[in-house]
C-alpha cells in the first residue's frame, strides 16, 4: 500500500503487515528518518471490551468486530520520531495461532513539535458508520525485503509474533481504509484487513500486474472490501 505524507512520513502498512508488507508504505523521500526513535511511547488510551474497541477522541468512535475475531492486544510507540501511533489487533486464527484473517487498527497523529500533514492519492472513498475512508487493496507476498525494521508494519508483525501468531501462509491480500480525522489532516484512523490467500489457490504474483489472474483482481478486491466492511460495525461516539 502506498501512503504519502507531506514533508514527512506516511507510515503504515502490513505480519501484517507493515510498511512494506502491504507494498510500499513509506516516508516521503525528502524526509530524513535515519534517526532512531528517541521519544517515549505514549500510553494506550483506547479501551477494548470483548469484541468492541472504543476511542473517546481523535476520533470518538466505537468499533465492533464479528464474533470470529478475537482481540490479540495493543501497543503504542512514537513512529519515526514524528507521530504517535496506537495499534490494536483482532485475529481469526486456528488453535496453533495461524491467522486466516485479521484487523489491524491504528490511531496515528503527528506530534505538536512538527507541522506535517497526511495526504492520500487513493481514488476510491467509501463510507462506513458516517466516516469517509480512502480505500485501496493489495496482494502481497510476505517474503523478501519487508522494509525498515522500525516501520509500523514491522512493529505490528513483531507484536503478533510475540503473541504466538503468524499468517497461515506468506501469500496475503490486504484492504486498507484510512479516515482523516479533521481538516488539519494531522490525525488519522487506519484499518488494515488481511486475508490469507491459501483458499483461493492463487498467489500475490498471480494477482499483481502481469500475473495470470490479474484480470480477476477487480472482482476479488471488491469482495475483500465488502468483507472488510461487513465484519466490523463503526459507530460515532
Amino acid at each position: 500500500m502506498k501512503r504519502s505524507a507531506q514533508l514527512t512520513i506516511t507510515s503504515i502498512a502490513i505480519l501484517v503487515f507493515v510498511a512494506a508488507a502491504l507494498g510500499q508504505i513509506g516516508p516521503n523521500p525528502a524526509a530524513d528518518f535515519t534517526q532512531t526513535d528517541t521519544k517515549p511511547a505514549p500510553p494506550v488510551t483506547r479501551k477494548v471490551s470483548g469484541r468492541v474497541l472504543t476511542s473517546k477522541d481523535i476520533p470518538a468512535v466505537q468499533i465492533e468486530f464479528d464474533k470470529a475475531f478475537k482481540y490479540a492486544g495493543a501497543q503504542s510507540f512514537v513512529l519515526y520520531n514524528v507521530a504517535n501511533a496506537e495499534q490494536h489487533f483482532f485475529v481469526d486464527a486456528d488453535k496453533d495461532g495461524r491467522i486466516r484473517r485479521f484487523y489491524w487498527i491504528q490511531f496515528e497523529g503527528y506530534l505538536p513539535d512538527n507541522t506535517h500533514t497526511y495526504t492520500y492519492n487513493s481514488p476510491k472513498i467509501v463510507n462506513s458508520g458516517g466516516f469517509d475512508f480512502f480505500a485501496d487493496s493489495y496482494a502481497r507476498s510476505l517474503t523478501g525485503n519487508l522494509g525498515r525494521p522500525d516501520s509500523d508494519g514491522n512493529r505490528a508483525r513483531a507484536f503478533l509474533a510475540a503473541k504466538g501468531f503468524k499468517m497461515a501462509s506468506t501469500e496475503v491480500m490486504y484492504q486498507r481504509l484510512v479516515h482523516l480525522v479533521d481538516e488539519t489532516k494531522r490525525n488519522e484512523l487506519m484499518f488494515i484487513y488481511a486475508e490469507d490467500l491459501t483458499g483461493t489457490g492463487l498467489t500475490a504474483a498471480d494477482l499483481n500486474e502481469g500475473g495470470s489472474a490479474r484480470t480477476r483482481w477487480p472482482e476479488i478486491s471488491q469482495g475483500l472490501l465488502d468483507r472488510a466492511l461487513k465484519n466490523m460495525k463503526i459507530k460515532k461516539q
